[in-house]
């Protein structure tokens, strides 16, 4: 089966055929660290990490390039405002986001640089733009450069826009610019900003504009041509139509396909750190869901569906999650935790189809079914082979419940080992109030635990807990 996936270049789904036989490569455009993620953010790296799994289970050698922006207007202006060092607030910051990214179980990309150790591949594309009369620089010696957005007559074939009908650009003040459209690759220093957010250049001393670092970054460790560039959908303009622009201006055959996935958003608009209404981990930790439920939550719909979030959605998906935690926890019990299985056809099928999440969760809850109906048998065999089935779709989606990722002493792991020795020590209340037929006691217990959010099931091997809905 091939895979298929949206290109938004093409507006169509078409065969990904990479470059390389076997081998792909992705570039995704990481954040701007002005200020720590929040779950809109991390939508990206779970839907790419998605992504890359499939590619990886599918046999493809994947090298996944993600970036940080750590200089930019807003990060200068921070550094301002607050007297600190621009590159400590962004340091401060990428901590955070890879702590976070940990959390939900995303892989580590490849390369993960930083747009501050690339001034050097910046310059080298910037200087091939102006002597391809494809850039210029200010000619008011203020350290600008920009690049000329009439010199590309496909400028605007991405987003579906013309020139003729777009706004001035945004990116730098109109000073000296030939068209208001045209853009910033090099901003000449001001004496508004920190010097230490600052290069010397051939135009003056100055930094990158933000499109530009992505081109450099990806050029550095894709090469001139790749296979996949992703990103959400706010970037597809004017961010990634100035990276095709430049890219291709500069002689590079750039991506072979743009993957874009759908935001998060929260009531009218998309979460967004601008607008200031965003949820971060620390709030969805306190509605009592765990990373991996708030993976899944973020993993199951279609990545180019937008999700509009809600309290009650995400607790929703927490409780399905748990379903399916509590079937591998049953199985386990009977049979052990075995290997990862086969992927089953159907789910083949359904990632196959650009990444039909949906579909594929449809065929886990089938291979479930028919593990539970199993399990109501004591047909080892089909238990064990259900629950091979189910972790290898669920490992595809990086919720495997016995995934030591999930066990690997992060904040919520630790909280975790806590509920587990306070749950422990009330069952062993509980055991003791039954073992003296004191049945209101043991019942009272269960009562408690079940308020607090714990459901308690007696099994032959014992009585057996998961975290159910509060009440």
């Amino acid at each position: 089966m091939t895979l298929r996936l949206y290109d938004t270049a093409t507006r169509s789904v078409r065969d990904f055929v990479p470059r390389a036989p076997g081998k792909v490569g992705i570039y995704l455009c990481g954040l701007t660290v002005q200020s720590p993620p929040h779950i809109g953010h991390l939508r990206s790296g779970v839907n790419y990490d998605v992504l890359r799994r499939w590619l990886t289970r599918s046999g493809f050698d994947v090298t996944f390039v993600r970036n940080v922006t750590d200089v930019d207007d807003k990060i200068l202006a921070k550094s301002t405002l607050l007297d600190r060092p621009f590159w400590s607030i962004a340091y401060e910051n990428e901590i955070k986001l890879a702590a976070a990214y940990r959390s939900l179980n995303v892989l580590p990309p490849t390369y993960e640089p930083r747009a501050t150790g690339h001034i050097p591949e910046i310059q080298q594309i910037i200087a091939r733009l102006i002597e391809g009369g494809h850039a210029y620089p200010a000619a008011d010696g203020c350290g600008d450069v920009y690049f000329s957005v009439r010199s590309y007559p496909a400028y605007g074939d991405l987003s579906g826009q013309h020139p003729d009908d777009m706004q001035e650009a945004a990116d730098s003040e109109a000073r000296a610019k030939r068209d208001p459209r045209d853009f910033a690759l090099w901003k000449g220093v001001k004496e508004s900003e920190p010097l230490a957010g600052s290069w010397e250049s051939p135009w003056g001393r100055g930094r990158p504009g933000w499109h530009i670092e992505c081109s450099a970054m990806s050029w550095r460790y894709l090469g001139e041509d790749f296979d996949i560039h992703g990103g959400g959908l706010d970037l597809q303009f004017p961010h990634h139509e100035n990276e095709i622009a430049q890219s291709r201006s500069a002689g590079f055959g750039f991506a072979g396909y743009w993957v874009h996935h759908g935001l998060l958003n929260l009531g009218a608009s998309k979460m967004s750190k601008s607008l200031g209404n965003v949820l971060d981990l620390a709030y969805v930790a306190g509605l009592g869901v765990r990373p991996v439920e708030l993976r899944y939550y973020e993993a199951q719909p279609h990545y180019r569906s937008a999700i509009d979030y809600s309290d009650d959605a995400l607790r929703e998906a927490a409780v399905a999650y748990r379903r399916i935690e509590g079937f591998v926890q049953r199985a386990v019990e009977l049979t052990g935790p075995g290997e990862l299985g086969d992927i089953p056809p159907a789910f083949a099928a359904a990632m196959n189809d650009d990444l039909n999440t949906s579909a594929a969760l449809a065929v886990v809850h089938e291979s479930m079914t028919r593990g539970n109906t199993a399990l109501s048998a004591g047909d080892r065999t089909t238990v064990a082979a259900a629950l091979a089935e189910v972790r290898a779709m669920l490992d595809v989606f990086g919720v495997d419940p016995l995934d030591p990722a999930w066990r690997a002493g992060s904040g919520a792991d630790d909280l975790r080992q806590v509920v587990d020795s306070l749950v422990a020590l009330a069952l062993e209340q509980r055991t003791a109030a039954r073992a003296r037929k004191d049945w209101q006691a043991a019942d009272a217990v269960r009562d408690q635990l079940k308020n607090a959010g714990i459901a308690v099931e007696d099994t032959p091997a014992g009585p057996r807990w998961t975290i159910g809905e509060q009440h």
